[in-house]
């Protein structure tokens, strides 16, 4: 059930300067070398340039958004050329085409009028822009796909909005795996033990909620099951973990091997625990050291736990402080 032994291709939109392509209009890239170099080995980019690809070609007029009344539009900073119709009109086809593609996740680039998540430069009114607006193709996808774990490559840079995003992701596909075909409400229950205290990690009240969910689902209707589970589901992982919620977990583990353990190394996973707690560790030091604990003394409950690898450890996300 781990990210690593996800099945199939994970595969996450892009846009496409991202991935070096010469697509922006003065004709360069904004490759990425963490998604590139170190995450693209572990998922498959699906890249798009919505400018590109309705056609304003490579270079081309730079293109804003101005406020127009209670609507944003499109236009060319130069010519005043209107493409908001032509961008909503190419967002709606491309959206059908990547809905079949089953998409896991999208990284979307910073203040772009058409990929930009947030705060996007909204022109209008004589002054300085207001920095109030999202791209026109990026709020086509994120009201098409609610779900789907959204982006910024310039919010990657923030270790824990990093690790965040990479387990929302897996978190998807390991839920779209759950629910393809014929899903039995026995698989349900072993999802959500598995996932578990990654839950907790994230949103306690919601690890808790999706519990009573999970016990009262056998006199539900099936559709009404995964249509709570899902929004639950990732409306926790959408969460970012804290310090805090790591630490109680760990100590929830750590109580499962109490009577396992020599006094020696119950002091030594305290202590790393609260080294952690206190920034003097990184995550990866209590988990690894529990990870071994758990292992050596065989205990099944917690070896299944999603917590303890989420995604593929050379990405390496919880090194960080």
């Amino acid at each position: 059930m781990r990210a690593i032994d996800q099945p199939g291709p994970v595969r996450i939109g892009i846009s496409s300067c991202l991935l070096g392509e010469h697509v922006r209009f003065d004709g360069g890239h904004k490759r990425d070398a963490f998604l590139v170099d170190t995450f693209g080995r572990h998922v498959e980019w699906v890249p798009v340039c919505p400018e590109v690809e309705m056609g304003m070609g490579v270079p081309r007029e730079a293109i804003r958004l101005v406020a127009d009344g209670d609507e944003v539009r499109l236009v060319g900073t130069r010519s005043g050329e209107d493409h908001t119709e032509a961008m909503r009109r190419f967002a709606r086809a491309r959206l059908d085409a990547l809905a079949r593609l089953d998409l896991c996740g999208y990284v979307l680039k910073k203040d772009s009028p058409s990929c930009g998540l947030m705060r996007v430069k909204v022109w209008g009114g004589g002054g300085a822009p207001a920095r109030t607006g999202r791209g026109l193709f990026a709020d086509a996808l994120v009201r098409r796909f609610p779900r789907l774990p959204v982006e910024e490559e310039g919010r990657l840079c923030d270790p824990r909005l990093r690790e965040n995003f990479v387990e929302r992701v897996f978190g998807y596909a390991h839920l779209k795996e759950l629910f393809a075909g014929r899903w039995t409400m026995g698989r349900l229950v072993g999802f959500h033990a598995a996932h578990k205290l990654l839950l907790l990690a994230h949103a306690p009240e919601a690890y808790r909620r999706l519990g009573r969910l999970v016990a009262r689902a056998a006199s539900m209707p099936r559709p009404e099951v995964r249509e709570a589970y899902e929004s639950g589901f990732m409306e926790a992982m959408a969460v970012p973990a804290t310090r805090g919620r790591h630490v109680n977990v760990l100590q929830h583990m750590a109580g499962y091997l109490r009577d396992g353990l020599d006094q020696a190394s119950r002091d030594e996973l305290q202590q790393t625990i609260a080294d952690y707690g206190v920034g003097l560790l990184p995550l990866v030091v209590p988990v690894t050291l529990m990870r071994h604990h758990v292992r050596h003394l065989g205990i099944a409950y917690l070896e299944g736990q999603v917590y303890l690898e989420p995604h593929p450890k050379e990405l390496m996300l919880r090194n960080a402080g």
